[in-house]
């Protein structure tokens, strides 16, 4: 295993590249953040129903805040685990998309903060292992292993089961890898040095293109990690492009389940990776 102090390095990248990403690294010697203060760790949402339902009731209140009325508990229940999957998803995916590192993050050691929807870290340590196929099988196995017992006890406020909620999970590895290599463009990552942080696109036989170096290089990448048969993970990342009249092309995918956003805010418009989003309306909104 790696040394903490290269994480952390990964990690200050992570949240300059990621400006949703509201992380708080915690030093060796600094203390657990509080449930006094409503700090809850993955592992006691896994196991603790009163921490459960304190990070349901903020993430209800965040909504009913923004949107002026409450979803119904599922809906919220299902919003706040599309939230803390796809976190994990990004804190262990961005190391290895960043500097070929696999963090194991165990539950324990990441807190959500119940007001905010804030994250707190401790980082450890991460694999360096000389292989691709490895590497990404070690991926997989950190976010499995890091969400097997929270999706556990969301099964019952989401009213999802197992391989819907592995669902979302699949769904959130993709999107956080290709998130993260759209906001590398937006840094201005240049074309040679996105393929050369994420040498799976060339694995994967994907062209690089002008302007698109750093999301092309995730596409490529999530499509490698995600390709299917990898249970639990249940589907592929499946991404395909969409050519729009003026000659553009535009990276899609569909997700294996909605993320009931709509549910949400239902005057806003489906997700454009959303199941009930046809290629037409996508191209029309490209």
């Amino acid at each position: 295993m790696g040394r903490p102090s290269a994480l952390v390095g990964d990690y200050e990248r992570l949240r300059q590249l990621c400006p949703v990403l509201r992380l708080h690294l915690l030093d060796p010697a600094e203390p657990d953040p509080a449930a006094a203060d409503g700090w809850y760790s993955g592992a006691r949402l896994a196991a603790d129903e009163q921490a459960l339902a304190a990070v349901l009731a903020g993430e209800e209140a965040r909504i009913a805040a923004e949107h002026g009325r409450a979803p119904r508990p599922h809906v919220t229940a299902s919003r706040l685990l599309h939230h803390y999957a796809w976190s994990v998803c990004l804190l262990i995916a961005g190391p290895w998309h960043l500097a070929r590192r696999v963090p194991r993050i165990d539950p324990a050691d990441l807190w959500l903060h119940a007001p905010t929807g804030a994250l707190a870290l401790r980082p450890r340590g991460a694999a360096t292992l000389p292989g691709d196929d490895e590497l990404r099988a070690e991926l997989r196995a950190a976010v499995v292993a890091h969400l097997e017992p929270v999706l556990a006890a969301f099964t019952g406020p989401t009213r999802r089961r197992d391989r819907a909620l592995w669902g979302m999970v699949t769904d959130d590895l993709a999107s956080a890898v290709w998130y993260l290599g759209r906001m590398l463009d937006a840094a201005g990552t240049d074309a040679a040095g996105t393929a050369a942080l994420a040498g799976t696109a060339v694995l994967a036989g994907t062209a690089v293109l002008a302007g698109t170096a750093g999301e092309d290089a995730a596409v490529a990448a999530a499509g490698a990690l995600l390709p299917g048969g990898t249970l639990p993970l249940p589907g592929a990342a499946d991404f395909r492009r969409l050519r729009t009249p003026d000659g553009r092309e535009h990276h899609t995918r569909t997700r294996l389940g909605c993320c009931l956003y709509y549910a949400v805010k239902p005057e806003a418009l489906a997700c454009l990776t959303c199941p009930r989003t046809c290629d037409e309306e996508r191209l029309r909104r490209f």
